[in-house]
C-alpha cells in the first residue's frame, strides 16, 4: 500500500508538472517549427527523382516529390519561378534541385521550394561549361545592372545569323507580321572552328557603324541559330563571343538554339528569347494590338470617369437623404416672403432712378451742354499755348546748357593734351637719366678705363689669387674683347696694395695697368 501511494504521488507531481508548461496554439506552434527549419537549413542542394509531376495546377503553381530508395520529399515551384527555369520538371528526371526548406501548416508536413532545376550527372563538356559560367559571372558579365533595356520600337533591327538557314526566314516573317522594320543582317557561320570569331566581329561591327552613316546603326541586335546539340551550340560559349555581347552598346537579344537549350551568351545578353520566332517578338510589339491598347485604354478612361461620376451622384444622394426634412422649411419661408416683396422693391427702385434721371436729364440740356464745351475748349487752348511756350524755354534752356557743357569738355581735353606731354617728358628725362646710371655702374665701363676680368674655364668671374692654380685655362675680358690665356705659376702671399702712382699730367707714362699675375 506504501509503494501504490508513493507511485500516485509521483504522477500527480507529473501531472502538476505538465499542467505547467506553456500552451501553444495550433498556428503559434506550426510558426515555431517552420521559422525552426528555415533558420537551420535555408537554402540547401537537393538531388533526387521527380515523381508525382503532372504540370503546373491551374494557379501556375507545380507540386511534386523529389525520392531516392529511402525517403521521399515535397516540393513546389511557384508559378513565377517555373516560368524563367531553364530546365523543366519531368517525371522521372534525375535532377538537382535548389530552393529553402519550409514547412507547409495546412496539412503538416516540410517541403521543399525550388528555385532552380538542373538535369544531375553533368558530362565533361558541361563541367567546362559551369566552370567556364563561374568565370564570367565572377567577372560581372552577368551582372543585372550591365544589361540594358530594349527599345520599345527599333527603327532598324540588326540579326547576326547564317543567310541561307530558316532562322533568318522566320525572324523577317515575324517582324513583318507583327511590325515592319528595316532589317541588316551580317552573315557569319553558326556552326564550327571559325563561327564563335564570326559572330564576335558582327557584333562589334554593328556597334563600330557611325549613328548617321551610310549604313544606319541598328538600335537592336537578334544573335539567332536554329536548335542543336551541345557540340553544335557550342560557338556561343566560347568567351569571345560573350565577352563581345557584354560590351555591346546597342541592346542584344540571344536567340540560340530551342528553348531547353542554354548557352553562355544567352546570359551576356540584355534578353534571352527561346526561340528565333519569339526574338522577332520581343523586338517589336504588335501593331494591331497597340491600336487596340489605345483604344481599350481609352475606353477605360472614359469607363472610369463614369463610374467617378456615378458614385458621387450615390454619395450625393446619400447625403440629401441623411439632411432633416424640415432644413428647408424656414429658408423656403424667407424665400417666400422675400418674393412677395420683390415687386415692391422693384417699382420703388425704378421711380428712384427715374427721379434721378429726371434730375440728371435738366443738366444735359443742349445750350448748358454747348457752354461747357466752350469752357472746355478755351481751358485746354490755354493749356495748349503754355505748353507750347514752355517747349521753346526748355529747349532754348538745354542748347546754352549743351553749349556750356562742350566749352568744358573742349577746355579739359586741352589740359588733359598738355597734362599728357608734360607727363611723358618727365618720364622721358628720369629714363635718360636711368640709362645715364645703368652705363656708369656697369663694368663694362671699368673695362674702358683699363681694367679687366679674368674668369675661369667654365666662364665664373675669378676674384682672388687664390682661385687660380697652375696650368688653369683662363679668360680674360678686355673692354675691346676677350683672349685665353694658361696660369704658369703658383699663388703668392698676400702683399700690401700698393700705393697709386700720380697720373702724369702730359698724359705720358712708363707704366700703364702693369700685369695682372704679378712680375
Amino acid at each position: 500500500m506504501a509503494s501504490s501511494r508513493i507511485t500516485g504521488e509521483t504522477e500527480a507531481r507529473r501531472d502538476l508538472g505538465r499542467v505547467n508548461i506553456p500552451e501553444w496554439s495550433v498556428s503559434e506552434l506550426s510558426a515555431a517549427l517552420k521559422k525552426t527549419v528555415e533558420d537551420a537549413y535555408g537554402y540547401v542542394r537537393v538531388r533526387g527523382e521527380v515523381s508525382g509531376f503532372k504540370g503546373p495546377s491551374p494557379s501556375g503553381h507545380c507540386y511534386f516529390r523529389l525520392k531516392d530508395d529511402k525517403a521521399v520529399l515535397e516540393a513546389v515551384i511557384w508559378k513565377g519561378v517555373f516560368g524563367r527555369m531553364r530546365v523543366k520538371p519531368e517525371e522521372g528526371l534525375d535532377v538537382v534541385a535548389t530552393g529553402k526548406l519550409t514547412t507547409f501548416a495546412g496539412s503538416s508536413k516540410y517541403q521543399l521550394v525550388i528555385d532552380t532545376l538542373e538535369p544531375a550527372g553533368v558530362g565533361a563538356l558541361m563541367k567546362l561549361l559551369e566552370e567556364r559560367k563561374k568565370k564570367l559571372a565572377a567577372e560581372g558579365l552577368f551582372d543585372e545592372a550591365r544589361k540594358q533595356l530594349l527599345p520599345f520600337l527599333p527603327e532598324v533591327i540588326g540579326v547576326v545569323t547564317s543567310p541561307t538557314g530558316a532562322v533568318i526566314r522566320d525572324i523577317l516573317h515575324r517582324l513583318s507580321d507583327r511590325f515592319p522594320r528595316r532589317v541588316l543582317v551580317w552573315p557569319v557561320r553558326v556552326q564550327g572552328e571559325t563561327s564563335a570569331a564570326e559572330v564576335a566581329n558582327a557584333i562589334k561591327g554593328f556597334n563600330a557603324l557611325p549613328e548617321r552613316g551610310p549604313l544606319p546603326r541598328p538600335d537592336l541586335i537578334i544573335v539567332a541559330r536554329g536548335g542543336g546539340s551541345l557540340e553544335d551550340l557550342w560557338s556561343f560559349n566560347e568567351e569571345i563571343v560573350v565577352r563581345a555581347a557584354a560590351d555591346s552598346i546597342i541592346s542584344l537579344i540571344s536567340a540560340v538554339g530551342h528553348e531547353t537549350d542554354v548557352t553562355l551568351i544567352d546570359f551576356a545578353a540584355d534578353r534571352r528569347a527561346p526561340t528565333p520566332t519569339a526574338a522577332a517578338e520581343m523586338a517589336v510589339p504588335v501593331r494591331s494590338e497597340l491600336m487596340s491598347r489605345l483604344s481599350t485604354l481609352g475606353a477605360r478612361k472614359l469607363a472610369c470617369w463614369q463610374r467617378g461620376i456615378e458614385q458621387r451622384r450615390k454619395e450625393l444622394n446619400l447625403l440629401t437623404r441623411a439632411m432633416p426634412k424640415d432644413i428647408l422649411a424656414q429658408p423656403r419661408q424667407q424665400l417666400d416672403s422675400l418674393a412677395e416683396r420683390l415687386p415692391r422693391a422693384l417699382r420703388a427702385n425704378a421711380q428712384i432712378h427715374h427721379t434721378q434721371y429726371s434730375r440728371v436729364a435738366t443738366r444735359l440740356a443742349p445750350q448748358l451742354l454747348r457752354n461747357t464745351v466752350e469752357r472746355r475748349r478755351e481751358r485746354y487752348d490755354s493749356l495748349k499755348r503754355r505748353l507750347k511756350a514752355s517747349l521753346v524755354a526748355n529747349a532754348q534752356a538745354h542748347r546754352v546748357r549743351i553749349a556750356r557743357h562742350r566749352d568744358r569738355v573742349v577746355s579739359f581735353g586741352e589740359r588733359s593734351h598738355r597734362a599728357m606731354r608734360t607727363l611723358l617728358a618727365q618720364r622721358g628725362a628720369r629714363l635718360e637719366r636711368a640709362e645715364r646710371l645703368l652705363l656708369a655702374f656697369s663694368y663694362r665701363e671699368v673695362l674702358k678705363r683699363g681694367f679687366a676680368l679674368v674668369r675661369d674655364d667654365a666662364g665664373h668671374p675669378l676674384r682672388s689669387v687664390a682661385a687660380v692654380t697652375a696650368g688653369m685655362r683662363l679668360a680674360i675680358e678686355f673692354a675691346d674683347g676677350r683672349v685665353r690665356a694658361t696660369a704658369d705659376g703658383t699663388a703668392k702671399p698676400d702683399a700690401p696694395p700698393a700705393k697709386p702712382r700720380p697720373r702724369s699730367r702730359t698724359g705720358e707714362g712708363s707704366g700703364g695697368q702693369g700685369s695682372l699675375f704679378g712680375s
